[in-house]
């Protein structure tokens, strides 16, 4: 992936936080997925009252982004308030490896969204569980 094609991705992402709905923790998370044929999914978090219920930034573009019908993806970034960038839950992680195992992970922080750091998905969960 281009450094353009990156940057693209990480404003994507961080247009997407601006949409956050986190009342209670005030922690606005925003992704952004590249589908190999160069559509992009945007998502942030959503919270609930009954914590369970809350769900991630990442997990939200992956959703929509499949329920499209999108199947195969390049990149997804992710942009939060946090030091070197949140990286994904294990929740997050899980449905990363199902659906994008391919996939490079951007993280930064949202106020230092220029300090990119690279995983892959298998570095995040080498151990995924697989049927």
């Amino acid at each position: 992936m281009s450094e353009d094609e990156r940057n693209n991705l990480m404003r994507r992402a961080l247009d997407a936080r601006k949409k956050a709905v986190a009342p209670y923790s005030k922690f606005k998370v925003g992704a952004a997925l590249l589908t190999d044929s160069g559509e992009v999914y945007t998502g942030a978090n959503v919270e609930s009252v009954s914590y369970g219920l809350t769900c991630c930034a990442e997990r939200v573009a992956l959703f929509g982004a499949l329920t499209d019908g999108a199947k195969q993806f390049r990149a997804i970034a992710v942009v939060a308030p946090h030091k070197d960038g949140a990286t994904p839950c294990g929740a997050c992680r899980q449905l990363l490896a199902e659906y994008a195992p391919k996939a490079v992970v951007y993280v930064a922080d949202s106020r230092k969204p220029k300090a990119v750091r690279e995983f892959t998905v298998k570095e995040l969960l080498p151990e995924a569980f697989r049927l």
